[in-house]
């Protein structure tokens, strides 16, 4: 799984609570699932909830979402494109701790794919990256 990684590294370069105080992010792949199918590949998904915490936040945590936001339209633009998955596919919650800290939870439903191919007598194992979310002012090729 590639996304906490990827989503821990967007967090330190743009939250500065967690960049100055990276101790504070701790992240949980929960309830996780490994999806396949009797194709004649052995290709997968994997669907998880990804959680995040962060602790003794004390900025605005708007500047929290903001670059989860960002992240998710380049690694899992179907949270914000696809009705139902939006409504879910990201929540938190929000123990305030006293009058300028909190602690933040957010979950996030994740899935990554996975394409396992063979070539010769070797199986090739390789994670997929999503696909760059549709433009509608591209007035290329669809």
């Amino acid at each position: 799984m590639n996304k906490p990684a990827s989503l821990r590294k967007t967090l330190n370069e743009g939250v500065p609570h967690i960049r100055d105080n990276p101790e504070s992010l701790h992240i949980f792949v929960d309830a996780g699932n490994v999806v396949a199918t009797l194709a004649p590949s052995l290709s997968y998904e994997y669907r998880y909830t990804l959680n995040l915490i962060v602790t003794d936040f004390a900025g605005d945590q708007n500047l929290l979402m903001v670059p989860i936001l960002y992240w998710l339209k380049k690694n899992q633009p179907d949270l914000m494109a696809n009705n139902e998955l939006r409504e879910h596919g990201f929540s938190f919650e929000v123990d305030i701790l006293n009058h300028k800290t909190c602690d933040i939870s957010i979950d996030l439903k994740l899935t990554e794919r996975v394409v396992v191919r063979k070539e010769g007598d070797n199986v090739i194992v390789e994670a997929v990256t999503e696909p760059e979310p549709w433009d509608p002012e591209d007035t290329g090729s669809i």
